[in-house]
């Protein structure tokens, strides 16, 4: 028999199979874990559960007890298959070991693949419908999914507003990460719209939810000619709106990227575009939330004896012998008289001056690192007397919606794979997961609608030519190619007199 173990450690999986006998193979519970663990034994099938806090729960033959995080729940489900070779043949009892984990401090407040039901889940706003001024959305995996069957929402109408909502589970990120993940693929060319999505607060009538209904976060690209083309991340901190102060960039090409922000108790955040990270900090430095904690000493002076100098003349040194009387230049050795020359008419001839190498300028002390040097004076840093310290700063206010609510010029924007919860790993599979089966067929196929489109545009100006000449041919017909000759001036009293 062979005996292997099952670990999870850090978010590692190792699931390894184990190959034994029926004789062997046994469920041992320990007595205290019982009323977390049940059993479902199928026959063919023998299915394991086990509940939150479940460490070293059960054994599968002699394998070592598996190790679970804190606070975790998983299923296993062991098939077992008797496969006879002849009457003295073992019995193959322990087929496959297949371990799902997920872990319970892995807490998924809400995830949207917009898969069957998700009408039932999501109100479309009447916001601007009185003016004519509200889009709508398609249910569709819009022209180039690396999946036909993988759909999402995609902005229906040019020139619209577009708002539709979720209600969620309420929740809050106190003491809890908090991972906000979605995936956008911008078909069109935008020109100028957004592409973010919100998470709300309080009641909302999602019915009116719109542009002015108070949000808690918003996140995501917002792209407006060829200078905007932004990636926004906004904190609401005690009703007021409160925007990134670094100037991100999103992605402008037209195949699907995920973007995730992940805010942790400690006000540090992650922004990643497609699981690589685009920017990172602290919400005390990169939003005006709070005062800052330090201030520059506005009072301080630098001080009298403060030396500066990072290189000072040697006083050591000496200036050589002779040095100011060497000229700056001297008469050129190569010159020659002219042969034409003569003293008494042209004067004395005197060589031509040359810059002489040996003149090295002005003397001056050579510099030497100045011993006294304390480097360059800063203003100090001081607490700031007005920073009051919020340790829930990163905590927002119960979120109880998730909705999109964009204006665009041209529509076209495809949403998918909306996530929330409080596991950057989970939310880094999902990507990892899309990119695995999705990318590169999304690629192909965008590819090849690129290469339909040209050929559409090459077919469409082709016809437009030979529109143009056939209509040019038949001006030509009606009218001929006849020339216009210049009437006689009545005034011209030209004859031939004239010529003489």
């Amino acid at each position: 028999m062979r005996e292997v173990a099952i670990v999870i450690c850090e978010d590692f999986l190792f699931l390894l199979l184990s190959y034994c006998s029926y004789e062997t193979t046994e469920i041992e519970t320990v007595d205290r874990y019982k009323e977390k663990l049940s059993l479902h034994d199928y026959g063919d099938s023998l299915q394991i559960t086990a509940k939150r806090d479940c460490v070293n729960p059960n054994k599968f033959g002699s394998t070592q007890h598996s190790k679970l995080k804190s606070e975790a729940t998983f299923v296993a489900i062991a098939v077992r298959n008797e496969m006879a070779n002849g009457s003295t043949t073992h019995f193959f009892k322990l087929f496959l070991f297949l371990l799902i984990l997920h872990s319970a401090l892995a807490e998924i407040f809400f995830e949207e693949r917009f898969e069957d039901g998700w009408k039932s889940r999501w109100v479309l706003s009447d916001w601007k419908r009185s003016e004519g001024k509200a889009g709508t959305f398609k249910h569709t995996a819009g022209k180039w999914s690396g999946d036909p069957d993988d759909k999402g929402l995609q902005t229906y109408n040019d020139a619209k507003h577009f708002a539709i909502s979720a209600k969620i589970p309420e929740f809050n990120n106190k003491d809890r990460t908090l991972v906000v993940q979605y995936s956008i693929r911008l078909e069109q060319d935008i020109e100028c719209g957004g592409g973010y999505i919100k998470l709300l607060s309080g009641y909302v009538n999602q019915k009116k939810f719109g542009g002015d209904t108070p949000y808690s976060l918003m996140f995501g690209p917002d792209i407006c000619g060829t200078q905007t083309k932004k990636l926004h991340l906004i904190l609401s901190y005690q009703g007021q709106n409160y925007p990134i102060t670094k100037e991100l960039q999103c992605e402008t090409d037209k195949l699907t990227h995920f973007y995730t922000f992940i805010l942790r108790p400690d006000a540090s955040y992650s922004i990643l575009v497609d699981n690589r990270e685009r920017d990172s900090g602290s919400m005390y430095t990169d939003w005006d939330i709070l005062p800052p904690r330090k201030i520059k000493d506005v009072k301080a002076k630098k001080p009298a004896d403060w030396d500066d100098r990072e290189y000072i003349e040697d006083p050591d040194a000496v200036k050589p012998e002779g040095y100011d009387s060497i000229p700056a230049e001297i008469p050129d050795p190569k010159a020659k008289k002219p042969a034409d020359w003569d003293d008494d008419d042209d004067g004395l001839w005197k060589p031509s001056k040359i810059p002489n190498p040996a003149y090295k300028g002005p003397w001056k002390r050579k510099k030497i690192k100045n011993p006294n040097y304390k480097g360059k004076w800063k203003i100090p840093w001081i607490d700031n007397p007005e920073f009051e310290d919020d340790p829930d700063l990163y905590v927002l206010k119960p979120i109880k919606y998730v909705g999109i609510e964009v204006w665009q010029v041209k529509a076209g924007s495809v949403y998918d794979n909306i996530l929330i919860c409080d596991d950057p790993q989970y939310a880094k599979q999902a990507v990892d997961e899309f990119m695995a089966n999705n990318r590169e067929a999304e690629k192909e196929a965008f590819e090849e609608a690129e290469k339909e489109r040209r050929a559409r545009e090459e077919e469409e100006a082709q016809r437009a030519r030979e529109e143009g000449e056939k209509r040019r041919k038949e001006r030509d017909h009606k009218y001929g190619n006849r020339r216009r000759r210049r009437r006689p001036d009545p005034h011209d009293t030209y004859d031939y007199h004239d010529e003489l």
